[in-house]
């Protein structure tokens, strides 16, 4: 079974690449602007990580789902609602590792953790009739699309990351440890801007002295530098969710899917790994943030 779901959403990603399509921007537009985009999250706020947050995006856009907000059969009951007949649930996974204690080749007994992969079924709130009201609720977009974003000027400069502005291309260097973007005005809308800057602060997480990523080492440069633009591609749209941003696809995209397509067609469980990287790389970012006491936390709230 844990063999069938990477297969499975696998499948779906490699379908949408295909296609030309990006899995985590296609959500971006669904619903029909009914709402800002956000992160997925359960009944009770908590918010879904990592492969997760890919899976009900992609839900989401194949039934034109306009709320973020999920739950099984039996939560839905227990709010003395139910779920419309017909509708088809959506899978989720629970990664995690169990004990299990073996006699080695000495004789001694060794405490060994074994990783499993549980698979669970869940409906949009759209999909289900007679909750209380709060889950239907939409939010109204208050951001001018003229001005900078403060939340997320606050955001990003509470990380402490060396960013240098003025350049024509975006890019971040390990070897000076520094972010280079364009100027703020040189965008044609103020989320890009900010969407860039997330793209640009995942690679800056991947420094030896913050989470240590370097795929190169066990990937080889071509497969290592596809499978970091993929982390940080996840990562920035993970981030821009979180702070209610809703960015486009840039024109470097092309140029990056078929190196996906190549990587999630020799290895069904590589999206379920840049997930975890991406999903890591923005915790990481926003325990920096906290810890620095400047995080905006109306707008940006740490995945749960």
């Amino acid at each position: 079974m844990k063999s069938e779901i990477y297969q499975r959403v696998t499948d779906q990603i490699i379908a949408d690449l295909e296609k030309g399509e990006l899995t985590w921007l296609t959500p971006w537009s669904a619903g029909g602007g009914k709402r800002l985009i956000e992160l997925p999250e359960r009944h009770d706020g908590t918010r879904y990580q990592g492969v997760n947050i890919l899976m009900l995006w992609m839900a989401a856009s194949r039934g034109g789902f306009s709320a973020p907000i999920w739950m099984t059969y039996r939560q839905a009951i227990g709010y003395g609602a139910h779920v419309r007949t017909g509708e088809q649930g959506s899978t989720i996974v629970y990664a995690n590792t169990y004990k299990n204690f073996m006699v080695n080749e000495k004789g001694e007994e060794e405490e060994q953790h074994v990783p499993f992969l549980r698979h669970y079924t869940v409906f949009n709130v759209d999909q289900i009739e007679d909750l209380p009201t709060r889950f239907y609720a939409t939010k109204a977009a208050n951001l001018s699309p003229k001005a900078r974003i403060q939340h997320a000027d606050r955001f990003f400069s509470s990380l402490g990351a060396d960013i240098q502005h003025g350049t024509l291309d975006a890019f971040y260097s390990p070897k000076k440890d520094q972010i280079y973007v364009p100027e703020f005005e040189l965008f044609h809308y103020p989320e890009a801007y900010y969407a860039t800057l997330a793209h640009e602060v995942i690679h800056w997480t991947s420094h030896n002295s913050r989470l240590n990523r370097d795929f190169r080492k066990s990937q080889g440069d071509d497969e290592g530098y596809a499978r970091e633009e993929l982390v940080a591609e996840l990562g920035a749209a993970f981030l821009c969710a979180d702070m209610s941003l809703k960015p486009q696809p840039s024109a470097d995209h092309a140029a990056y899917i078929q190196g996906w397509l190549k990587i999630f067609r020799n290895d069904k469980r590589a999206i379920f790994s840049a997930a975890a990287h991406a999903q890591r790389a923005v915790n990481y970012l926003h325990k920096l943030a906290s810890k620095n006491g400047k995080n905006d936390h109306s707008h940006c709230r740490l995945a749960a």
